[in-house]
């Protein structure tokens, strides 16, 4: 008798990596529930889909609304039997110094990319807990462990999912509960063109407006070399079926590098030195 396949829940499958992860995940042989907040926009994966010749069960949640989580979470239980895999995935970025920022937009950042994070783990740890088994993968950033000029909003959410999955990971293993960070770097998709920018109702803008110029065209640069969602996907799926998991991930050589040198610096000077330059 062959066992039932895992089941996974993806946020964020509308466009980009979480697009390229459900599409990934499903080929690897695991039942999918891709969610996004508006289902009207799952053409794109419903096609990828097709395309590799898997289905993906599609279904609507902001992970911002408390109430439609948990509707969510249930409802995958109620029709899957099991939850063996989350891959908080959704977010959105915010480029803007802090002077620039309102507390609405800190908030934003802050619900969107950390507390729906915590909130669908939340929810799902239960069920893998009583199961003895399961793994949550939280998709961050680079900027997760590297703070970088004008992303304060959206390092800060990032530094905060970061410090929770680290905190809970030995916890839940305990448990059987495997959590994991996946932290890339540049990556071509549409998040850049949904990113929240600087309120100018704010901020006398002739002072910062020379070191935003400089960071937006260092910016461009990078993701002018960016890698596809797909490249990235293949690292967010292998950290989430792997025999051999860990607690932290890079889509690629260059965001591993940039995150050691975070990690590796003790009194913050070789990034300081670093990031300065970037609005020089």
């Amino acid at each position: 008798m062959t066992s039932a396949p895992r089941v996974a829940l993806v946020t964020g499958t509308s466009s980009g990596m979480g697009l390229a992860t459900a599409v990934g995940l499903a080929r690897a042989g695991l039942t999918v529930v891709a969610t996004m907040r508006d289902t009207a926009k799952s053409d794109a994966l419903q096609q990828a889909a097709a395309g590799a010749g898997v289905d993906v069960d599609v279904r609507a949640l902001d992970v911002t609304d408390p109430d439609q989580a948990r509707a969510c979470v249930e409802s995958v239980l109620a029709d899957h039997g099991s939850l063996d895999v989350l891959v908080n995935n959704a977010g959105r970025g915010a480029v803007a110094t802090l002077e620039q920022l309102t507390d609405a937009q800190l908030q934003e950042q802050l619900d969107v990319n950390y507390l729906g994070v915590a909130r669908l783990t939340r929810l799902v740890l239960p069920a893998m807990r009583a199961a003895g088994s399961g793994r949550v993968v939280t998709v961050t950033s680079v900027g997760g462990a590297v703070g970088q000029p004008f992303a304060d909003a959206y390092c800060a959410a990032k530094f905060a999912v970061e410090g929770l999955m680290q905190s809970l990971a030995p916890v839940a293993a305990t448990f059987g509960v495997t959590i994991s960070v996946v932290e890339p770097g540049a990556v071509a998709s549409g998040f850049v063109g949904n990113v929240h920018r600087p309120d100018e109702s704010l901020s006398p803008q002739d002072a910062y407006a020379p070191l935003l110029a400089a960071y937006l065209e260092r910016t461009a640069g990078a993701f002018a070399n960016a890698q596809t969602p797909e490249q990235a996907a293949e690292v967010i799926v292998h950290a989430a079926t792997t025999s051999e998991p860990r607690f932290r991930w890079q889509t690629s050589a260059q965001a591993g590098q940039f995150v050691g040198l975070s990690l590796a610096d003790l009194d913050g000077s070789r990034v300081s030195r670093l990031t300065s330059t970037w609005i020089a």
